[in-house]
């Protein structure tokens, strides 16, 4: 019999001690992965969901805010935009699109963005991947909306069925004040295919479908009876809360060279607040940063402590294993062999462990990324980070080879004639 089958054996022998062991450093190897990967995989996907947009106008609060909630949809927007400052913003510089958007809006807890025309044609959810329909068409006269992937699905909505938004929701600011638009019915005239964007789970119309319905709220509280018609629409009625811009490029090229010197001409303006959506981005990734240094270091602990597990298991089996150590050296075996025997079996437990680790670490690495397509349409990849992969199961592997360095030691002190001894 080898020593590899003796220390199969002897762990055989021990079933339940070493699946716990084993399942304890798994659960830190996974831990350790599943943190590591997600928090990559997750800021790439912000920056990749940013699109083809260089600037974000916006009424809200900060350019953050902004940008969470004009870009990733997190909330609408709390402060709106007159027509007339669109106008002034869009005239001032020639941009190579201005894309103005509103919010408020909402069907069964996803979002509804009224947008221009343009945001189907010129913007892009993601750079180089311009929109693509699976069914029907862009929405084009007022009424009709166009589905993104993920809202689509979650909701069942079908080609040309008709559906009555709300405003606000049951989550949003409005809380119990949300009602129906039930007025007005909109028809689904377009399914888009999925983009890996936020994008996915809002449904767009236009932006005189949305005046139409915030005008008739305001006519009722007027008491104006009869529907609202385009004809009905004031200056105060044509509001946006948002206004994607692009600056003139090189072909070829993402970046522009006016863009910090427009960031700075529009934010003299003190009533709108302007975002570059990637620097906000990086900047989100900063303030989380020492919270992810936490969570990782709370991992690596979990980690430490397993090895400690597996330090205890086998120590407190040494008591148990003094007489087969001793026969084993009656046998003819070298005090090193068993020594090299008790490094090998625990450092079998941290490889089983780290293994069991990198497939919960899949697993929990596709749960992640499933709910987070489903919450903000985000599409991380759920796949390990090889060099993270490679650093965590061989620190696993060595912290568990470290950990059975004091049970070798008293394996090679056990003296054998004490241990061989009839007991009386």
């Amino acid at each position: 019999m080898n020593d590899i089958s003796i220390v199969v054996n002897s762990l055989r022998a021990r079933r339940l001690s070493t699946i716990i062991t084993a399942s304890s450093v798994a659960v830190a190897t996974a831990l350790l992965l599943t943190m590591l990967s997600l928090r990559t995989a997750s800021f790439e996907a912000f920056q990749r969901g940013t699109g083809t947009t260089h600037l974000l106008v916006s009424a809200d609060s900060s350019p953050l805010t902004a940008v969470l909630n004009g870009v990733f949809y997190a909330n609408a927007p709390s402060n709106p935009i007159s027509w007339a400052k669109y106008q002034e913003i869009k005239n001032a510089f020639p941009y190579d699109w201005a894309v103005p958007t509103q919010q408020g809006d909402s069907f069964r807890g996803f979002p509804v963005a009224a947008i221009a025309p343009e945001f189907f044609t010129r913007f892009e959810p993601v750079r180089g991947e311009p929109w693509q329909l699976a069914q029907g068409q862009f929405p084009s006269k007022p009424f009709e909306i166009c589905m993104g992937s993920t809202a689509a699905a979650a909701t069942g909505l079908r080609m040309n069925q008709k559906v009555f938004l709300t405003h606000g929701s049951g989550s949003s600011r409005e809380g119990e004040h949300a009602h129906e638009h039930a007025e007005y019915p909109f028809t689904v005239v377009g399914i888009l295919k999925p983009s890996g964007s936020a994008h996915d789970r809002v449904l767009f119309t236009d932006l005189d479908s949305s005046w139409i319905l915030h005008a008739h709220d305001r006519r009722e509280r007027e008491g104006v009876e009869g529907l609202t018609t385009l004809a009905d629409l004031k200056d105060e009625d044509r509001k946006i809360t948002g206004i994607l811009l692009r600056l003139p490029t090189r072909p070829g090229r993402d970046a522009s060279a006016a863009v910090q010197q427009q960031f700075d001409s529009l934010r003299r303006d003190t009533s709108i607040v302007v975002a570059q959506p990637a620097q906000q981005i990086d900047r989100l990734r900063n303030i989380i940063g020492n919270v992810d240094e936490l969570f990782i270091a709370l991992g690596v602990a979990v980690l430490l402590s397993s090895g400690i597990s597996i330090l205890l298991s086998m120590h407190n089996s040494m008591a148990q294993r003094r007489k087969q150590i001793a026969l084993l050296r009656a046998l003819g075996l070298a005090r090193m062999r068993i020594t090299g025997m008790i490094l090998m079996e625990a450092t079998l437990i941290g490889f089983a462990g780290a293994i069991g680790g990198c497939v919960l670490s899949l697993i929990g690495n596709a749960i992640a990324s499933g709910s987070l397509k489903a919450r903000i349409g985000l599409v991380v990849d759920p796949t390990l980070d090889p060099r993270s992969t490679v650093i965590i199961v061989a620190g696993a592997i060595v912290l568990s080879a470290l950990a059975g360095v004091l049970p070798a030691m008293t394996a090679y002190r056990t003296p054998v004639a004490d241990n061989l001894r009839p007991e009386a």
